[in-house]
């Protein structure tokens, strides 16, 4: 088990950085540094979704202790996908915890060592955190000790009512979870609740439905396809990889736009992958 080659600490922070809020009483999610740590569960059984930026192995273990105790492990690791900003402390917590680590078989090869992501695109339309994405890691790390697909039936292991859904786009074998009795959407990165892509923005965390980051995303196509997907679901609370949860008809309405307009709002004007999508 390893890190990837390039890991190392991004200076990238938000005013909600360090900040948790609880949805419910089984729904918490941690802002680290500026992307999203979702813990779901209870005090009995619980699961990590992602585990967040570079070097955050040591403070994310801290706020599930706080959450659910010392020794209280989860039952498993979800992965909505394994870029840089969502793997950075999973090595630090497998080895004190050593748990299943679940992810669509997609994901496997940057997940297993075996082949990097398409490097970020610094030249793509957006703004500072855009230019400065060439410093963004994209090696693969190394998990495969740990790693297990996702069942084929759509459920998530050890969370009764939970279901993943495949949206590819800003990586290949991303995924979106969502339960139906409460509506709740968990996106990944598929949409995000906060222009990635604009320093800014980011910094304020100011809210506003978007596209997945764009210097990373590699298949407009299938992004678009991704929305789609999730606007037909209907949620009422979304929690986004980046940015603050959104509730009700004023998210719904953003998500419509979103769909309806994605290629203005949401597709870059230019950059490498606009061109020249990867389909991996």
């Amino acid at each position: 088990m390893k890190q990837s080659e390039d890991n190392k600490f991004i200076p990238m922070i938000s005013l909600s950085a360090g900040d948790g809020r609880q949805v419910f009483s089984d729904v918490f999610y941690y802002t680290n540094q500026m992307v999203n740590v979702v813990m779901l569960g209870t005090l009995e059984n619980w699961v990590l979704v992602d585990a967040g930026m570079p070097k955050s192995g040591k403070r994310l273990l801290k706020v599930a202790e706080d959450r659910f105790g010392k020794d209280n492990p989860p039952k498993c690791i979800v992965l909505t996908h394994g870029h840089f900003d969502h793997v950075g402390g999973i090595t630090y917590l497998l080895k004190k915890w050593q748990v299943p680590v679940y992810a669509h078989p997609a994901e496997f090869p940057f997940l297993s060592g075996k082949a990097p992501y398409p490097k970020p695109d610094p030249s793509v339309e957006g703004g500072l955190l855009a230019k400065i994405s060439w410093l963004y890691p994209y090696r693969p790390i190394d998990i495969s000790e740990f790693l297990q697909p996702l069942p084929l039936d759509s459920s998530i292991p050890h969370l009764d009512g939970w279901q993943w859904i495949a949206t590819p786009g800003h990586s290949p074998g991303h995924i979106s979870l969502f339960r139906n009795t409460d509506r709740i959407l968990i996106s990944g990165d598929a949409l995000i609740t906060v222009r990635q892509d604009a320093f800014c923005k980011v910094f304020m965390q100011r809210t506003e439905l978007a596209g997945p980051p764009r210097y990373m995303t590699t298949d407009w196509e299938a992004a678009y396809h991704s929305v789609e997907k999730l606007k037909s679901l209907k949620p009422s609370i979304l929690i986004a990889g980046h940015g603050q949860v959104m509730f009700g008809e004023e998210m719904r309405s953003q998500l419509d736009w979103l769909h309806l307009y994605f290629d203005v709002l949401a597709k870059p004007k230019y950059g490498k992958y606009v061109a020249y999508p990867t389909k991996i």
